[in-house]
Parts: structure tokens; C-alpha cells; sequence
């Protein structure tokens, strides 16, 4: 059967837009990009304390990669874990802004393994209790992985893309993937196609061809389920825009904090581990000893999530009380 996306009206709509130069009405709706300066907001503590305290409307972005529940740690098992998961599935919707994205990373579980609920559960009750649509199901593909002798062994998790409305924000441009020199020529010799396009690059695909952090990668920072800052730069980048709020109240290894710095974002981090703070500094210690701070650009790491509704209440730049 053919993709049904090549007869789709709403792609061939947007494939339009672009072509003449226009943009989508999303982008309308997107809030002022501030002067450079970015906050980040992080803290110890249980993720609907967090959302709680955060208003309606105010997140472009959510990072979310909750506890797969298949008991690697204390914190990664739930007794009922849709009935734990609704709950800050509802509040997530609410604090999204109408241009909002959340990705939630999971992994389809096997042999028994997914106990009370896995991603396919998230997935099923959101289409049943949600608005949210889901955009596209990614499918982080690494080549490492543990082997098996009684099934195939596995080598990818997804991640759920959620936009809150029709209206939601997708750059594509901010990560397409360069063609090689080869390709390129005969793309350009293509009347067909379009040069522009051609020059800034390919569609990265909803397969993403990435490494997991072996137990020896520089960029480790201890925590057992820590992801790529490559998967998350990417996310943030093609989800969110300059400027933008970034949340993540599953926030482990700190890495969100870590790039949402380096792209310009603001963001919120927690976490229920008190690990988290000492996470964190790590990263902070990986970004200065690489030289990717740009000194240029003023930042924030601001302690507490009581300063929530003070930044965002009114739009204010917070006065520093906390550095990690």
C-alpha cells in the first residue's frame, strides 16, 4: 500500500508554503525570542510537585523519558504504572503552549518484561483520554547492544512525539543531515527538485542511527539510564525554538539542562533522585573542560522550583540565588 502521506492534503499544503516562501500559522503563535540571556530552573523533587506549579500554556517543549518500569533501579518500578502515568500526562498537556511538543522516550517491552505498563500503555491511554496527536513514533536505532540466544536481540526504544495542537512547532531545517558530495550532484541535476532544499539537506527520517553511551563514554555521568546529548540537541532543536521553555521533570543525568544551555533554551529540570544535583555538575564539569560554553552568552542555573511562577508569571529574568 502506498504512504498515505503522499496524498495528504495538510503535507502537500505545507510542502506549498515552503515553496513559496510563506510559513505555516504556528509560527504566529510562537512567544518572543528574549535577548540571549537563558535560565534554568532545577531541583530535587517529585514530578507533580513540579507541574503543579507551572501555569497553563507556558512550555514550547517536553523531554520526557520516565521509568521504563523494568526495575533497574529503585525508582523504575510502578504497582500500577498507567494509573501513575496518567497523571502527569494530564498535567503535561495543560502546561503546553498550543505550538507545544512532548517526546517521551520508552521502549516496547518483552518477555514479560513490561510489568504493569510500558510506552505501548502510555501510547494507548493518551489516544483514549488525550487531545494530543501523536506526530511520529522515532525510532532511536543503535548498534550496541547486549545479545540474546532465544530472541532476535534488540537494538532500538522509541520516542512518542505528542504536539499538543495542529499548530505545533517543527523546524525542520535545524536538523536536516547534510547529503555527501556524490548524492548532492545529482540531486542538483534533478529539475525536479528543489536546489534550496537540496543545499540545506535531507529529512533525518523518523529512524535515528545513533550509538548508546557505552560504559566507557567520556560523556557519562553515572546515572544507569543516561541518554545522548545527540538524541536530545536533536529534539530540542527541531521541537523548540531559541528562547523557548524546555521542561523535563524526569531529568536524571541532567543532560536536557546541559544542552538546553548550549541551544539557547531555557529550561526546568528535576528529578525525584537527589543523585540528580550531583549529575548535573558533572555535566556542567563536561561542558567547561570541552570548551562548548560559549562565553558569549549569559546564563542561569537557578535552585528550586518555588522560582517557577516567579520567572514565569511574569516574563521575568530571575536574580540568581543558586548555582550548581
Amino acid at each position: 500500500m502506498a504512504n498515505r502521506s503522499h496524498r495528504n492534503a495538510g503535507h502537500r499544503a505545507m510542502n506549498a508554503l515552503r515553496k513559496s516562501g510563506r510559513k505555516h500559522s504556528s509560527e504566529a503563535l510562537l512567544a518572543p525570542i528574549t535577548d540571549g540571556t537563558t535560565w534554568h530552573i532545577v531541583d530535587v523533587a517529585d514530578c507533580l510537585k513540579v507541574l503543579e506549579r507551572i501555569p497553563d500554556n507556558s512550555i514550547q517543549l517536553i523531554v520526557c523519558d520516565p521509568p521504563y518500569n523494568i526495575m533497574v533501579a529503585d525508582w523504575d518500578y510502578r504497582r500500577d504504572y498507567v494509573d501513575w502515568a496518567r497523571q502527569w500526562l494530564a498535567e503535561a498537556e495543560r502546561v503546553l503552549s498550543p505550538t507545544g511538543n512532548i517526546a517521551i522516550f520508552g521502549g516496547l517491552q518483552y518477555q514479560n518484561e513490561a510489568g504493569s505498563g510500558d510506552l505501548l500503555s502510555i501510547i494507548s491511554h493518551l489516544r483514549q483520554n488525550s487531545r494530543m496527536r501523536l506526530v511520529n513514533l522515532i525510532v532511536w536505532n543503535y548498534p550496541n547492544g547486549m545479545s540474546a540466544q532465544r530472541f532476535f536481540a534488540n537494538r532500538h526504544e522509541e520516542i512518542a512525539w505528542f504536539a499538543k495542537t495542529d499548530k505545533y512547532y517543527f523546524d525542520l531545517d535545524a536538523v536536516r543531515e547534510p547529503y555527501d558530495d556524490k548524492t548532492r550532484a545529482a540531486y542538483m541535476k534533478d529539475k525536479r527538485l528543489n536546489p534550496e532544499t537540496i543545499k540545506k539537506g535531507r529529512n533525518p527520517t523518523n529512524v535515528w542511527r545513533m550509538p548508546r553511551l557505552n560504559a566507557n563514554s567520556r560523556e557519562r555521568v553515572g546515572h544507569p539510564t543516561q541518554k545522548p546529548a545527540a538524541i536530545i540537541t536533536r529534539l530540542i532543536r527541531a521541537l523548540s525554538y531559541p528562547g523557548a521553555i524546555v521542561l523535563d521533570f524526569f531529568a536524571g543525568s541532567g543532560v536536557t539542562t546541559r544542552v538546553a544551555i548550549q541551544e539557547g533554551r531555557n529550561s526546568i529540570c528535576t528529578d525525584s533522585d537527589p543523585a540528580f544535583r550531583m549529575y548535573l555538575r558533572r555535566q556542567m564539569e563536561l561542558l567547561r573542560a570541552d570548551g562548548l560554553l560559549d562565553l558569549a552568552r549569559n546564563y542561569e542555573v537557578i535552585e528550586g522550583i518555588e522560582m517557577v511562577r516567579v520567572v514565569l508569571g511574569q516574563g521575568r529574568q530571575p536574580q540568581l540565588t543558586g548555582c550548581i
